[in-house]
């Protein structure tokens, strides 16, 4: 079967969001076929889910959470997957497909998958994701050099601008031609895409645990090649919006409430949904979404979004299936609270906002 789709990446992020987009939209017509899944890794953990993704019957996926405050728990069969290979074991055929069947290649390989190790240079298969997919795409541009879609999904901020710059530095450094290089600046679509959705825990062989919500936006170009439509994927002319909302609402809220925690000695293994309860703790959160935060997307003409947003945030973050441990989000929490409080406050500088400037102040 030809599979227009080639996913780089077995991480259970992925199985539950566009492994399982892909597979609802193919009932309704609505996808444009099945996917290959690469494992770019040697990992023998991940080496054992092959099988099982691309088992005819699927793979499970359990939906469980809040949706306007209504609990949601069900499964579903994602059917998407048509083959699973590995570098290690499958490159010539990895290549053929690239080379001929590809349509669409999406990637999420990892807070570190752009980088490039001192010895990639000297492998056959290099050990790096940039180095495998200069050699794939090599191999397509030998092969005719259709037309192609790039949708990394690494929590990258302009996740395409950043992987088309590391491949043509790449490009300039191992494989000389004016040809190729003028094919991936200009013949390959490399988009800017925000992933957002809680995957909370894998299943075996293969499948996840995965919240309601799911986000997939895909900042629009001309030529670009979406994978289905789906109702969790949305086609954008900026992605600033989006990004926004998930930094300082969805990743603002969970900051703050590391500050609460870190500072009231509450107990060690408190999770988002069990402080919530907490009258006064959810007080002052709403105080600082109602009154600093929502503020600063309204001065932004943001101001009905951010409302919708915080909504669905709360049930997320009350999600009683949800063990989100406050101490994990409490990691690196002077650098987060740059990122996501700090630079919400810059972002709106007009608009008061005294709670989080006394948390900046904290650092």
């Amino acid at each position: 079967m030809i599979t227009p789709i080639v996913q780089f990446g077995t991480s259970r992020f992925l199985q539950a969001h566009a492994d399982l987009f892909v597979s609802e939209a193919l009932e309704r017509g609505e996808a444009i076929g099945k996917i290959t899944i690469v494992q770019t890794t040697g990992s023998v953990e991940r080496a054992a889910r092959l099988t099982a993704l691309a088992a005819p019957d699927g793979f499970p996926v359990i939906i469980r959470g809040l949706v306007d405050g209504a609990e949601v728990d069900r499964t579903q069969q994602v059917k998407s997957v048509s083959r699973a290979l590995s570098t290690s074991a499958d490159w010539d055929e990895i290549k053929r497909i690239v080379g001929t069947e590809a349509e669409v290649l999406i990637s999420n390989t990892g807070d570190t998958g752009y980088a490039i190790g001192p010895d990639d240079l000297a492998m056959d298969i290099p050990a790096s994701f940039p180095g495998k997919l200069l050699i794939l795409l090599h191999e397509r541009y030998r092969a005719g050099g259709k037309a192609l879609t790039v949708l990394p999904c690494e929590l990258v901020a302009r996740n395409g601008d950043t992987l088309k710059t590391v491949m043509l530095d790449l490009q300039s450094a191992r494989m000389a031609g004016a040809g190729f290089r003028d094919w991936l600046e200009n013949e390959i679509i490399w988009a800017n895409t925000l992933v957002d959705r809680i995957v909370s825990e894998p299943l075996e062989p293969a499948g996840a645990v995965a919240e309601p919500y799911a986000l997939w936006a895909i900042e629009a170009q001309p030529g670009l090649k979406l994978p289905c439509r789906h109702p969790s994927i949305l086609l954008v002319e900026n992605l600033s919006p989006y990004e926004k909302l998930k930094l300082h609402i969805l990743n603002l809220g969970h900051t703050v409430l590391a500050d609460i925690w870190l500072k009231t000695g509450r107990p060690q293994n408190e999770t988002v949904k069990a402080i919530l309860k907490e009258p006064d703790v959810f007080s002052t959160l709403m105080d600082i979404y109602e009154t600093e935060v929502i503020p600063g997307f309204a001065a932004k003409n943001l101001g009905d979004e951010a409302t919708r947003y915080l909504a669905q945030t709360l049930d997320r973050f009350r999600n009683p299936f949800l063990e989100h441990r406050i101490r994990d989000i409490a990691n690196h929490h002077a650098e987060k609270i740059t990122r996501r409080i700090a630079d919400c406050k810059a972002w709106s500088p007009d608009v008061a906002m005294p709670r989080l400037t006394a948390i900046i102040e904290s650092r």
